[in-house]
């Protein structure tokens, strides 16, 4: 049974940094691509970074040069290290697997 957990959530001033990490089981994760998406409120879920198995990165292009994806394959996890949020990074963070989605952590950038 796959299971995709996020946590690192939070609410954080303009400017500042998150590191969220989702936990993922019932597959092989050192094999997948991993990526993380976003969804803020009254809008479609967006693409915002993937890791490949051989840790080839993408990222949007709204979040080039701030945020940075990894994994670690002994522990099967998957991050998101944002730096320089701003208030359009609101929004809940999921992790995917191919169509496998976790539950979601909510990201708030205010002051």
């Amino acid at each position: 049974q796959v299971q995709l957990v996020e946590s690192g959530g939070g609410l954080v001033q303009p400017g500042g940094s998150l590191r969220l990490s989702c936990a993922a089981s019932g597959f092989t994760f050192s094999l997948y691509t991993m990526s993380w998406f976003r969804q803020a409120p009254g809008k479609e879920r967006e693409f915002v970074a993937r890791i490949t198995s051989a840790r080839g990165t993408n990222y949007a292009d709204s979040v080039k040069g701030r945020f940075t994806i990894s994994r670690d394959n002994a522990k099967n996890t998957v991050y998101l290290q944002m730096n320089s949020l701003k208030p359009e990074d609101t929004a809940v963070y999921y992790c995917s697997w191919l169509n496998k989605w976790g539950q979601g952590t909510q990201v708030t950038v205010s002051s």
